[in-house]
């Protein structure tokens, strides 16, 4: 770890500005990253982070300031003169082409075979189909084999933006090891995450962004979270720690919940959902916690009618149903919230078109569109969900946090019944998860059943008045109180008996690490 007090800078960022329209996603940040330092970029949803992620790497061009690279100043950076630099990054969405196979897109950027598949080794992918097209392979990998193609070209500094936000735990813990290494090596790199844990475990310094501004920068020690997220929220401080307020206490104090609006008995699907049964009732948010690949992800895909099940009964509202595809779900009033906003969105379209969008997907409402009363309940949508509507005119424009409001806002403006939440705060600050937290409890309130599958085991604390433990593709436990402790609801998620400690338990326990991905 290099000296507090050097000077030597591997890269150093100032003035940076950057507008789309009307959004001014920076005006004057500031970033400064010294050789061997693993330095954290922090910021809420919108602060600017992975603009200034993509203008050090030259998929953007800054509108003014200055970028020196190893003392080199560059007035402009392009991808092949970042890539010269030494620079190279994974962002936050793949970046493969999904309709060409893998060796393909390696193509694209000139990817070395030999390091790629030792760096995807290393990082715990042993077997590739390289003829695979990437839409065919799962999200985790497609971002494990984004790192190994970045490593490939062995650069000076690493840029990573949310880069274990979609990883399972045994993935995440690679990630950080080749983080360690780099470092080790000499080498930097730029940390992007809303884990304080992983911020805490791997990075020397944090520079915080705030609405496209850089407001400090903090040496990462013992004690420090509570400066970095008071920089990172700002005047909103007390707003987001009265927002979790209500929150506990719409659990705590919660209605009986009313009448079951989705019953599943005895489901399978693939080759892992086994035997699921579970009650979902009106008014009431049902969390699932469960361990990668234990069949969650399956149970989801069936009750969407995304996945056909092999085995089992679903009936929605007392009656017998069978999904044939996801229209018949929507039909039935059992939508959909991904935790990928890109496969729930259209990104080149606006967001009133967006959240309007199911009431012109039925064919019974094509004709005239009354265009007052459209405009009224995207509107109203919009404000109840704070969604952040400067970029009005495309979706892409607005921060992870708020497409994925949007997300939500257009099955609440459509009056859907039953909301099937797959890890939707993945990826998101804090200020925008309490909002999403507060805004289940709402539409629980209002008679909405919700089924919240969740990565992060305080969501199951903050935002659920039960939950279920899904193992080996069955349910093994059910907690009727959602306040249960994480280190119960971990031991649960692995299969085992209250007390009994797994060595990978332990572990996640000493490091204060409880998130169980999926």
């Amino acid at each position: 770890m290099p000296a507090s007090g050097s000077p030597v800078l591997l890269l150093e960022a100032t003035g940076v500005v950057k507008a789309f329209g009307a959004v001014r996603a920076l005006q004057g940040a500031t970033l400064s990253v010294r050789p061997g330092e693993v330095h954290a970029l922090l910021g809420a949803n919108g602060a600017g982070k992975s603009t200034l992620v993509k203008i050090l790497t030259g998929a953007l061009r800054a509108d003014r300031g200055t970028i020196v690279v190893r003392g080199v100043p560059h007035a402009v950076l392009t991808p092949a003169k970042a890539r010269n630099a030494g620079i190279a990054s994974v962002y936050q969405e793949p970046s493969l082409i999904p309709d060409l196979d893998i060796l393909d897109n390696l193509a694209l950027t000139s990817t070395p075979l030999e390091p790629f598949w030792r760096w995807l080794s290393e990082l715990g992918v042993g077997r590739l189909d390289l003829r695979a097209h990437a839409r065919d392979v799962p999200l985790p990998e497609l971002r494990i084999i984004d790192l190994a193609r970045a490593l490939s070209v062995e650069p000076d500094l690493l840029l990573l933006d949310e880069m274990t936000a979609a990883l399972p735990v045994d993935l995440t813990e690679r990630v950080m090891e080749v983080v360690r290494r780099q470092r080790t090596e000499g080498k930097s790199v730029i940390f992007i995450s809303h884990r304080l844990i992983e911020i805490q475990a791997v990075c020397d310094r944090a520079t915080v962004l705030r609405d496209g501004e850089t407001v400090g920068v903090v040496d990462v020690v013992a004690g420090s979270e509570e400066t970095m997220v008071g920089l990172m929220l700002g005047p909103v401080a007390e707003e987001v720690a009265a927002s979790t307020a209500p929150v506990h206490g719409a659990v705590a104090s919660r209605a009986a919940p009313g009448e079951v609006r989705l019953a599943v008995r005895n489901l399978a699907a693939g080759h892992k959902l086994r035997d699921v049964s579970l009650d979902l009732r009106a008014g009431e948010v049902l969390g699932v916690v469960a361990l990668e690949g234990q069949g969650q992800d399956e149970l989801f895909a069936v009750l969407s009618g995304a996945e056909r099940p092999t085995g089992g009964d679903v009936t929605v509202n007392g009656h017998h149903t069978h999904f044939a595809d996801p229209s018949d779900a929507i039909e039935s009033g059992v939508v959909y919230v991904p935790a990928n906003r890109h496969d729930a969105l259209l990104m080149q379209r606006s967001v009133r078109d967006n959240i309007a969008l199911p009431s012109v997907a039925r064919p019974r409402n094509w004709g005239p569109i009354d265009m007052r009363a459209e405009r009224s309940w995207v509107q109203a949508a919009i404000t109840r969900l704070q969604i952040d509507s400067r970029a009005l005119a495309e979706v892409r424009r607005l921060s992870g946090g708020n497409q994925q409001k949007v997300t939500i806002a257009r099955w609440m403006a459509s009056g859907a019944h039953t909301l099937l939440c797959f890890d939707p705060t993945r990826g998101i600050d804090i200020r925008t998860k309490t909002q999403i937290y507060a805004l289940l409890r709402e539409l629980a309130a209002a008679g909405t059943a919700v089924l919240l599958y969740t990565s992060e085991l305080q969501e199951i604390q903050l935002a659920c008045d039960r939950a279920i433990v899904i193992f080996g593709g069955r349910v093994v436990d059910e907690f009727a109180d959602a306040h249960v402790d994480e280190a119960t609801l971990l031991r649960a998620a692995y299969g085992l008996p209250p007390g009994a400690v797994a060595p990978e338990v332990a572990l996640a326990e000493m490091d204060g690490s409880s998130g169980v991905r999926g």
